[in-house]
Order: structure tokens, then C-alpha cells, then sequence
């Protein structure tokens, strides 16, 4: 196939990204910090090591960052950790990025979060433009979330959420499906969002990191288990809406409840996929499922006041976006692990 990125004459902002197999990449996922006042089993091992601070982008950088990423056609920039809500001044950066969604260059400005910082920041996230916002969420059982966290506290986390409604943003819980831990939850979790107006999308557990004793083969609950277990409930139907990310939507016709199924492993979402992740160290990722990587904070930092080499890095980067992902437990075996943590690329 033609390696279309590799046509392109750098230097020209005009000219948007597409990678070796013709798909735009119109969305960025960029993680803030590695930081997190959670230890979720599934994404982080309970006694983590975290960067030094001089590894990390400061905000400016990351603003000049995302910047150049919307300048070259990027038009939803999600913003992800660890937790993005404990990185410092970080609301700084919403309120220097709204100025794209004024330009009209950007669509959407979101984050995905752990709901622990809404409440104190839901009003400002809501100035600086963001109007939609993914809280993670496994469970409403308050000593089963302690269990999964480690560290986190649910009634703080239900008054986030109560925040961000109140504050006129549209939630979506984003749930991991876990065997044996969550599965019974699906009625009450799935009534409970219906009440309050909140779309629930499920997750697949991911071989990412290195999380201990954890038995990471053991908690993958298959997402066409969860679909069936709805179907014996409800009228499913599948709907053709997509919001720019992986997930895939079905409507409950009995509530008219929107449910969203993230399947990197039953059924990869890869010939749609339109984006990239930046990690809080710089490096770009093409790939979740990959080890294909490109560092691009050694142009920001060599040439500060000169976008080109960072452009340039990027394009590059993009023209070696591989076609897909390797993750696999179809042989009983954590085929396509990844060794780095969720928290280190951002979730």
C-alpha cells in the first residue's frame, strides 16, 4: 500500500495528517502527568515508582504541543494521566486551550478521569470549554471500588460526577468489565446511569504493566458475554454513531439507554482508528497495543522557537503508525503484553 504520509512535503501546516493506511488522524489522547491518587488493580502496581519532574512536559510544552497537533488537523484533544486533575496549575492549560475551540480549529476539548478532583473542578473545566467528561467508574459498591482502587473513596467520586452534571457537563462512565468482580453489577450500574442521564460504555481489561499478583487472564470478562446478558433483558440495537473514539454503541430499547462496547481484544477497532497518544514524557505512541514510539520532546525542547523540527517529528511519526494491535487472550495465553503501565501512555 502507498505510504501516503510519505508523500507529503513538511513545512506545510495545511496539509493534514494521514497515516500509511489512508485514515486522518483527527484525535489526540495526551497524558499530563503518571501520576495518581488511585491504585486501580488493572493499571497500576500499589507501590509505583513515578518520573522525576524534569522528564515530564511542563505545561507550556504541552500547550505548544497539542498546539502544533491541532494546527495539523487534530480537531478532539482528550486529556488523560495517572489522574490529569492532580497534575499542578493544571487548569491553566484547559484555559489556554479553549482558545482553539474559539478559533473553531478545535471540536472538542474532554478528559478521561477518575472523578476523585470534580467537585472542585467542575466550574472551571466547564469555562474552559470542556462539555463532555469520561469518569472510570467499575462499580457502586463502595467497599468493592475501595478494593479495586486501593486508595479511592466512592461518595468523593458520586459527588464529582454530581458536579459535573450540575455544572452542565454530559458524563460518560467508563466501566473495565471484570470476571467475577463486577459481572452482577451490570442491572444496577446500567439503571443507575438511565436515572441519571449518564451513557455507560464498557471496557476490556488490557494486558498493560506489570500489576503484581494480579491475575490479569483471570479478570477478562469478553464483551459479547456482556452484550448476551443484555439481549436476555432488553431489545438491543446497534447504532451507527461514533464520537471519534473505539467504542462501538448499542441503544437498550426498553429505556432508550446508550451503551458503548471498547473491544481491543474480542473485536479490535483498529481499521477506524484516527488517533494517537502522547505521553507526559513526550513520546509519541501510534499504537496502544504497540511498542512504536517516537520521542518528540527532544525537538520541542532543541528548538524552542521553531515549530518545524517538532512538525516534521510528527509526520514521521505518523507515517510509521502500524495497522493494528497484537492483543489476544483468544489461546489462553497474554499474547500482545504490553510491559508499560495505562497510566504511563494515558488511558
Amino acid at each position: 500500500m502507498l505510504r501516503l504520509a510519505q508523500t507529503i512535503t513538511y513545512g506545510d501546516m495545511t496539509v493534514p495528517l494521514i497515516d500509511p493506511f489512508a485514515r486522518a488522524i483527527t484525535y489526540l489522547r495526551v497524558s499530563v502527568t503518571d501520576r495518581c491518587d488511585f491504585r486501580c488493580v488493572y493499571c497500576m502496581s500499589e507501590n509505583m515508582t513515578f518520573l522525576p519532574k524534569k522528564e515530564l512536559l511542563t505545561l507550556e510544552e504541552l500547550d505548544r504541543l497539542c498546539s502544533t497537533f491541532v494546527q495539523l488537523g487534530v480537531e478532539k484533544l482528550r486529556i488523560t494521566g495517572g489522574e490529569p486533575l492532580v497534575r499542578k496549575g493544571i487548569m491553566t492549560f484547559f484555559q489556554s486551550m479553549s482558545r482553539h475551540l474559539e478559533t473553531g480549529q478545535l471540536k472538542e476539548l474532554t478528559l478521561t478521569t477518575n472523578g476523585s478532583q470534580l467537585e472542585r473542578f467542575a466550574k472551571d473545566l466547564y469555562a474552559a470549554g470542556v462539555r463532555r467528561v469520561n469518569v472510570s467508574l467499575d462499580t457502586l459498591d463502595e467497599a468493592k471500588f475501595a478494593e479495586i482502587t486501593r486508595w479511592g473513596r466512592l461518595p468523593q467520586v458520586l459527588r464529582g460526577i454530581d458536579a459535573a452534571q450540575a455544572a452542565g457537563m454530559r458524563v460518560k462512565l467508563n466501566a473495565v468489565a471484570l470476571k467475577g468482580f463486577n459481572e452482577a453489577e451490570l442491572p444496577s450500574m446500567t439503571e443507575w446511569c438511565t436515572k441519571r442521564g449518564i451513557d455507560l460504555t464498557w471496557i476490556e481489561v488490557m494486558p498493560m504493566g506489570d500489576i503484581g499478583n494480579e491475575d490479569r487472564l483471570g479478570q477478562y470478562w469478553s464483551l459479547k458475554d456482556v452484550r448476551a446478558r443484555y439481549a436476555e433483558h432488553y431489545t438491543v440495537t446497534d447504532l451507527a454513531e461514533r464520537t471519534g473514539g473505539p467504542a462501538r454503541y448499542a441503544r437498550l430499547e426498553e429505556t432508550s439507554q446508550k451503551v458503548g462496547f471498547i473491544t481491543p481484544l474480542s473485536h479490535n477497532f483498529c481499521e477506524s482508528c484516527n488517533r494517537v497518544r502522547v505521553t507526559c514524557t513526550g513520546e509519541i505512541y501510534m499504537c496502544l497495543g504497540q511498542e512504536d514510539r517516537a520521542d518528540l520532546r527532544a525537538p520541542l525542547r532543541a528548538h524552542p522557537a521553531n515549530d518545524g523540527p517538532l512538525e516534521d517529528a510528527i509526520r514521521a511519526a505518523i507515517a510509521l503508525k502500524p495497522k493494528g494491535h497484537d492483543f489476544d487472550y483468544s489461546r489462553q495465553q497474554l499474547d500482545g503484553q504490553m510491559p508499560r503501565h495505562m497510566s504511563h501512555t494515558g488511558g
